[in-house]
């Protein structure tokens, strides 16, 4: 039978407020128990059982996109380490050395994409040429084998983009977390008129289908909103990120190292956050909790539906697993906006670096 989307509030409204995306979704296979009661699906108690255990969320993102062929042969240049790595294409061939983006570039035919010979915007207006290739990343966190990975990207890749659109690949395990990098053509290859479309909703699906894959290949993968996880900080861009990275790394070094090398700089939009913070923090210290109330809301509404998922589970005889929704709902730590995280943060650093500050010495009484 088809499959029924459920939501986990099965006996009641979400608060006023609540956004439905963030609500606990739960695809339900089944039927209606004894009493018309719909009760959870053995797929459905396994993924509860994942969230509450925290099990590893798989990463699928969106990094950006080429609008015209040079700036798609520079990124797959990147992903390929300038020749260093094997890029894999969507005939499963793989193409080695330096001259295998500008070989995927040519065999794509990006230059017959549309919008290819509009003018390149000027600087500081938008640029509204239609990408001709998108640029995603499939990540777990550290641990996860990378030949697992790679095999689940794999199918991913050929699940929804084989025989469409053209696709490379590449594997990098240079950092904690192995991900994969996938460039998908927008264009699809026999009716060049219809294009990827990528939606929140698509970047849903992507994800609880690549944690299937994952789950398939032996490694425990969930896909479940940060909302849902309690989870209410915005995460970094890749670039924020990687810069955060790049400083950690060099705080580790040793003192001749510093030296020989400068230390990266600090990312100017988190600069520029935490310099907006430390001025609001004299003055209007409210503003700091702007849209705290939204997030109140969120929350009330996942609690809602974690607590009618505990209750319909104890009504379906999972005692013991209703117990543990309970202790992950208890567990989850205040709501608090990222201004208000990073004015914390910062306030508790200034402690810090106070605490470890040398204490002048005391002379004794002044004497003439």
């Amino acid at each position: 039978m088809p499959a029924k989307n459920a939501q986990t509030s099965r006996q009641g409204a979400a608060p006023i407020g609540a956004t439905p995306d963030m609500l606990l979704d739960i695809v339900s296979y089944g039927r209606k128990g004894p009493g018309g009661i719909l009760r959870f699906s053995s797929d459905e108690l396994a993924q509860i059982r994942r969230t509450i255990d925290r099990a590893p969320e798989v990463m699928v993102k969106i990094t950006g996109g080429g609008r015209d062929a040079s700036s798609v042969q520079v990124h797959l240049d990147y992903i390929g380490r300038q020749g260093n790595l094997p890029i894999e294409d969507d005939e499963g061939r793989t193409h080695h050395g330096r001259s295998a983006a500008r070989e995927l570039a040519c065999d794509w035919q990006l230059e017959l994409c549309k919008g290819q010979y509009k003018a390149k915007p000027r600087k500081g207006q938008t640029d509204t040429r239609p990408k001709v290739a998108h640029n995603i990343v499939l990540s777990m966190p550290q641990g996860t084998q990378p030949e697992k990975l790679l095999r689940a990207a794999r199918l991913f890749a050929r699940t929804n983009f084989g025989q469409r659109h053209r696709y490379a690949m590449t594997l990098h395990v240079d950092q904690a977390h192995p991900h994969v990098h996938l460039v998908v053509k927008s264009e699809e290859e026999y009716e060049p008129t219809r294009r990827l479309c990528i939606y929140k909703a698509t970047l849903r699906q992507w994800r609880e289908q690549f944690a299937a894959l994952l789950r398939e290949e032996g490694v425990t993968a969930n896909a479940t909103a940060r909302q849902v996880r309690g989870q209410m900080r915005t995460p970094y861009s890749t670039a924020v990120h990687h810069r955060l990275q790049a400083l950690q790394a060099s705080a580790q070094w040793p003192p001749e190292e510093k030296d020989r090398h400068c230390a990266p700089k600090t990312s100017t939009l988190l600069q520029a956050k935490i310099e907006k913070v430390l001025r609001l923090l004299g003055t209007q210290e409210q503003v700091i909790d702007h849209g705290l109330e939204a997030m109140q809301r969120t929350r009330q509404g996942v609690l809602h539906d974690w607590r009618t998922t505990a209750q319909q589970l104890r009504g379906q005889g999972e005692a013991k697993l209703a117990a543990q929704v309970d202790r992950f709902v208890e567990s989850m730590p205040a709501v608090q906006t990222d201004a208000r995280w990073l004015a914390e943060r910062w306030k508790a650093q200034a402690k810090g670096r106070a605490d470890l500050a040398p204490v002048a010495p005391d002379k004794g009484p002044r004497t003439r």
